[in-house]
């Protein structure tokens, strides 16, 4: 009856997407995460409430719903479980090495530049505030401090002198994953720009999307944009680099991988073995989307080509309160910016309770280059508003 059975562990934005992709496609998706009514969970096929961190947990999700794929949209995971399952025979995608790699960011930055020898920033890791202040010492200031495990930048902040070290230690604790009080402490790398390369390591080889550049804030993204344009020499040197890395972890799927670019320079930052936020541009981008081509490259399906459909453009929608109860304004408003050839888009995430900054959806816009599709996309957000009820 099934292409095959997919069990998603996280079930945010990112995994709708992807289970809305994995139905197209005739798959059966089981959306697990640790809240009930979670994006994915609203239109997939079953779902599962329970910690990723609880391996007994997830060793019975898996039990009962017998999935032909594990896939992995989180980082807080009981790898070591994953790992387990793996060995017994589970495939999960891309790897349950990748997953642990990834899953702290201490695992991946020791293995890009300890052992495949990249260019990193210079960095040290720390578990107490006494730790990171002797870590800030060798690292130099300004320097930026963020959590080994969190979601979409949440406790990351930069110390400008020794005063704010203590605050962003805890700002990274308060807003980290998992039970482990272990930040990075980085140097501040001055940067002419920052990209994600979506990378698809597939059966037949390794495809690159075309970069996507991004700006932060407060630790977290609020547009990217599609193509990014950066030196010849440094968007070769950001692909031999993120082919290296994604043949090292191994297995099939979609590697986010972010460097900083600063001349002709690739500077290896971090990876995600997943979709990347920064990548839903290319919702409105490029054919397939991410999604699409996570799920190719895990189903080992044909990937002839990846279409770009020209300079595009993502602007995050943001919550100011938290609330259960909640609407939307604007819609129309923002959907009427679009015109012929420079199409408007939105995805509203559905997600059941807002927070502060929290991320509720995303306007996608295409324009004549990249500067005009970002600002239709954020003039786009802009109109969508969000009305909280008591």
């Amino acid at each position: 009856m099934y292409v095959a059975t997919l069990m998603l562990l996280g079930s945010g934005e990112l995994g709708r997407e992807f289970a809305i992709a994995g139905k197209r496609l005739g798959c059966r998706i089981i959306a697990c995460d640790r809240y009930d009514n979670a994006p994915a969970m609203q239109v997939a096929d079953a779902s599962e409430t329970f910690s990723m961190l609880d391996g007994t947990a997830l060793r019975a999700a898996v039990k009962r719903h017998n999935p032909d794929v594990i896939i992995p949209e989180i980082e807080a995971i009981d790898t070591a479980t994953l790992a387990d399952l793996e060995r017994e025979g589970r495939r999960v995608a891309p790897s349950a090495k990748a997953v642990q790699m990834t899953m702290n960011r201490d695992g991946i930055r020791d293995f890009a530049a300890k052992q495949l020898g990249f260019i990193t920033s210079k960095y040290r890791f720390a578990e107490s505030r006494e730790e990171a202040v002797a870590a800030v010492e060798e690292v130099g200031l300004p320097c930026i401090i963020k959590p080994v495990m969190s979601s979409s930048g949440k406790g990351q902040s930069t110390a400008a002198n020794a005063e704010e070290v203590g605050k962003a230690w805890d700002y990274a604790v308060a807003n980290m994953r998992g039970d482990r009080p272990r930040v990075i402490v980085e140097e501040f790398v001055e940067f002419d720009s920052e990209i994600t390369l979506l990378t698809v390591s597939t059966k037949d080889g390794v495809l690159f999307c075309p970069p996507v550049g991004h700006r932060q804030e407060a630790g977290d993204y609020r547009e990217s944009w599609q193509p990014a344009v950066i030196p010849l020499e440094a968007l070769q040197s950001a692909r031999f680099q993120a082919r290296k890395v994604v043949e090292a972890l191994g297995g099939h799927g979609i590697f986010g991988v972010e460097f900083f670019i600063r001349g002709d320079q690739a500077i290896f930052s971090e990876l995600s073995p997943r979709p990347h936020d920064t990548g839903m541009v290319t919702l409105i981008s490029q054919l397939p989307n991410q999604f699409e081509l996570h799920l190719r490259a895990i189903l080992e399906l044909p990937i002839p080509s990846i279409e770009f459909a020209g300079p595009s453009a993502s602007a995050v929608i943001l919550a100011s309160e938290e609330r259960d109860h909640f609407s939307y304004d604007g819609i129309a408003d923002a959907l009427a910016l679009g015109s012929p050839g420079n199409a408007v888009d939105l995805r509203i995430f559905a997600k059941p309770k807002t927070l502060i900054n929290r991320r509720m959806g995303i306007a996608l816009a295409r324009g004549d280059n990249t500067e005009v599709a970002v600002d239709r996309a954020k003039a786009a957000a802009a109109r969508v508003r969000i009305r909280y009820e008591d």
